[in-house]
């Protein structure tokens, strides 16, 4: 993975936190950019023709900060349907810039898996907010501020979704049957 870095946070302390939960997973063709936004708190976009990964930083940002995310699993009343918005406590600009790169690493991963990239919002931000609660202890919140039990949000194997992606590396490129197999001339009747 190459990182280029415009901002006035460390690059290497950026590097070692961006890759420990990419290891594994194919990341070494990706290119991440992280720059200072022009007014938004965060955001990110993973450009999958030039294999990058964009990310904004909001200056003004004051920690800790509550990122809104996706987690809570949707509801409905058979005629709507809707989501609570759970919040991730996050205590420094290095945990919301991680938290971006998994959210948009998670969208290169299905795309590599060659799963369907539509409407994977929530499974981008269960797949960040894992590596943020377990490794930098960040909290998970309801919209009254109160902790939320890991069962109602961490309910999907995000793994499982895009194992397929461990085995689209590089170095193998798997054909399809039909150019594996040797062409043989068919016998006339």
């Amino acid at each position: 993975m190459k990182l280029l870095n415009t901002t006035s946070l460390r690059t290497d302390a950026l590097a070692a936190m961006l890759t420990a939960p990419a290891e594994g997973w194919p990341h070494q063709s990706l290119e991440v950019r992280v720059r200072y936004s022009r007014g938004r708190d965060f955001s990110g976009l993973c450009d999958y023709r030039n294999e990058r990964v964009h990310i904004n930083l909001g200056r003004h940002l004051r920690f800790p900060y509550d990122v809104r995310t996706y987690l809570a699993k949707t509801q409905s009343n058979g005629r709507l349907w809707w989501r609570e918005i759970y919040r991730l406590r996050v205590g420094d600009a290095y945990q919301i810039v991680l938290f971006v790169f998994l959210h948009e690493f998670y969208h290169w991963l299905v795309r590599q898996a060659r799963r369907n990239t539509r409407q994977k919002e929530a499974m981008c931000d269960r797949f960040a907010a894992r590596v943020l609660v377990d490794r930098y202890g960040a909290v998970v919140l309801d919209p009254h501020g109160q902790p939320v039990d890991r069962a109602k949000w961490d309910y999907q194997d995000l793994d499982g979704f895009v194992a397929a992606a461990r085995r689209r590396t590089s170095s193998f490129r798997p054909t399809t049957s039909a150019a594996r197999r040797p062409r043989t001339a068919e016998k006339a009747p």
